[in-house]
């Protein structure tokens, strides 16, 4: 096997690696947030830094790539998707640490209600997460097509679970402020979903050299 195929084996497995990361991540802060464990929510915040590290080591091995062994056609499109996906991954990392740093807050306050939709919106954007890297690594398959999809999923969630805060504030105007803190990880959540959705946008382009960002297609023609 050439050496360069090589390095494009290597730079996959370095982007799954960072993507492996970050999942825990959001995982580690939806738990610290359900489970009211702030020991975890801190190690979260403490382990963003590797992200970040990982980020900038990944982009500037794609330079180097790039610069030489001046690769062509389908191999400089994953180069390409691999810097975009990182830069997506690394948010998807800050988002994590948003979460963190909400169930800290959180924790010190009393419970407002049990945590229903969060749970929902964190496995639906983590499986979102999975999908799309599966797809970077395995290729041409109808998987982005699928992770795009599930974003409305998501976005659903991120309705309903305001909707029903949006009720218990009516109800009772004290618990505002705890309630609009709820809105905000709900709304990093639906975030890192269109993360997950632009990862797999970029899946498509590596694959099919055609660009379907701020398009209307969701199914693989």
């Amino acid at each position: 096997m050439a050496i360069f195929d090589n390095e494009l084996i290597a730079l996959k497995e370095r982007v799954l690696k960072l993507g492996l990361m970050v999942e825990t991540a959001i995982r580690n802060s939806v738990k610290a947030l359900v489970e009211r464990d702030s020991e975890l929510a801190k190690e979260v915040i403490k382990n963003d830094h590797l992200v970040n590290a990982l980020d900038v080591s990944i982009d500037e091995e794609c330079v180097r790539l790039i610069a030489l062994r001046q690769p062509m056609a389908r191999d400089l499109r994953l180069i390409t998707t691999a810097m975009k996906i990182t830069t997506d991954l690394e948010r998807m990392g800050d988002l994590a640490v948003n979460i963190a740093e909400r169930a800290l807050e959180l924790n010190e306050e009393p419970q407002l209600k049990a945590f229903v939709n969060i749970p929902l919106m964190a496995e639906a954007a983590q499986s979102m997460v999975k999908d799309a890297l599966d797809a970077f690594v395995a290729g041409c398959s109808r998987l982005p097509y699928e992770v795009i999809k599930k974003d409305d999923e998501v976005d659903e969630l991120t309705v309903r679970n305001f909707e029903e805060l949006l009720a218990l504030m009516i109800q009772d105007p004290k618990i505002i402020p705890l309630a609009i803190k709820r809105t905000y990880i709900a709304k990093y959540l639906e975030r890192i979903a269109d993360h997950a959705t632009n990862i797999a946008e970029m899946i498509i382009y590596m694959c099919k050299g055609k660009m379907i960002r701020h398009t209307d297609i969701t199914e693989e023609p």
